[in-house]
């Protein structure tokens, strides 16, 4: 047995953690043993001092998050080379051809709660979003450039997850040289990514095969995509035969890099317009109709104090884009709002179908690719909700 401090739970609270959930709330926690700090490597054991597993401490509302059950492990380098290794593996199996942008590690799905890193051609970007990842911040940097072979990882580690675990932002560059702006090829396509000023870490990369299911359904199609961001879902759409695509996205500084990215794969924004606008206004002002409308928003809830005011705002968007659909038309509407559930999404989006006076065929239920794997056991890591749906009168 190795000499971590150790966490007892509470008789019959260790279930959800044999059940393989990663996290354990404070609540909890009936006694801890010895003098851990926020982010040291602890043992949980249950009511009875036998052992769960080792994990990450803190002193949060999360007090603490499962790296293996085997309690004789020792969390050292080489324990962070294996977990590495095996993400590339993964991401070997699964990325396609021609794709060389994609999740190389995303947190509890692979064992490595804290840590996101995103790979954009020869540059990676990292997040670290808890104490524990903090404190291994720089034997993580060292095997990221060994075992990837990077030009470049650039550090965004900022936000509210931070913040709960006590945690500063840092946002700059971590090993190399970073590139301004980089060029990335999915699936044989080309985009421009801003991996320093980007949302998220530059790129929706979790979309990535929703936009070919999406380009797939997209011959002869007048297309709707909004809050388009850099139009990746369009170039899909044009790729795919659509007749036109109108892209709807507040930032002018985004819809800039839609347009070039339009241009660098044979596409005309004339043809395909780019609009900058707010998307509810659209909706309102607009009278043209689609046969395919893709609602891909930011997050409307980043807590569950939003849910209620975010469940309003989607229902609205599906509503307008379900009236704006011309029979049989498909419908790709997502949410990444973590607190807004599976259920939950698709109670309000059936709402917003029925009240334009529709019924609904559930094509695919949709989420993140396969570089993004979720903990089986953690539903909590299924941030990305979507559906895809042919909507037809009567």
């Amino acid at each position: 047995m190795n000499d971590y401090p150790r966490i007892i739970l509470k008789k019959g609270r260790d279930v959800s953690l044999r059940h393989g959930h990663p996290w354990v709330f404070s609540g909890a926690l009936a006694a801890v043993e010895g003098k851990p700090a926020p982010g040291d490597v602890v043992l949980a054991a249950d009511a009875g001092g036998r052992p769960l597993g080792l994990g990450f401490f803190n002193t949060g509302s999360i007090a603490f998050r499962l790296l293996t059950d085997d309690a004789n492990a020792r969390i050292d380098a080489g324990f962070w080379r294996q977990r590495i290794e095996r993400a590339l593996a993964l991401r070997r199996l699964v990325v396609p051809p021609e794709t060389d942008a994609f999740r190389l590690v995303n947190a509890e799905g692979d064992g490595m709660p804290g840590l996101v890193c995103d790979r954009y051609g020869g540059c990676l970007v990292m997040t670290i979003g808890t104490a524990g990842m903090e404190k291994w911040r720089e034997t993580l940097i060292g095997l990221l450039a060994e075992m990837v072979g990077p030009v470049g990882i650039y550090e965004r580690s900022e936000g509210r997850s931070r913040q709960l675990e006590g945690l500063s932002d840092r946002i700059g560059p971590a090993w190399g040289e970073i590139p301004a702006a980089a060029e990335i090829r999915e699936n044989g396509l080309r985009f421009e990514v801003d991996p320093i000023a980007g949302q998220k870490t530059g790129f929706f990369l979790d979309q990535r095969v929703n936009r070919e299911i999406v380009g797939a359904l997209s011959r002869g199609a007048a297309v709707l995509n909004c809050f388009s961001y850099t139009g990746a879902f369009s170039v899909y759409a044009a790729r795919g035969g659509a007749e036109r695509v109108v892209s709807v996205e507040a930032s002018a500084a985004a819809n800039e890099i839609a347009r070039r990215n339009l241009v660098r794969n044979g596409f005309s924004p004339e043809r395909h317009p780019v609009l900058t606008a707010n998307v509810f206004d659209y909706f309102r002002e607009t009278e043209e109709d689609f046969d395919l409308i893709v609602l891909d928003p930011p997050a409307f809830a980043k807590s569950r104090k939003d849910v209620a005011r975010s469940a309003r705002g989607y229902k609205e968007i599906n509503l307008q884009a379900a009236r704006r659909l011309r029979e049989g038309g498909v419908l790709a509407t997502f949410s990444c709002s973590n607190p807004v559930g599976e259920e939950l999404f698709a109670k309000i989006v059936l709402g917003a179908v029925r009240d334009a006076g529709k019924a609904a065929q559930v094509l695919r239920v949709l989420g993140a690719g396969p570089d993004h794997p979720v903990n089986l056991a953690h539903p909590e890591g299924r941030y990305l909700k979507g559906l895809l749906l042919r909507l037809n009168t009567g």
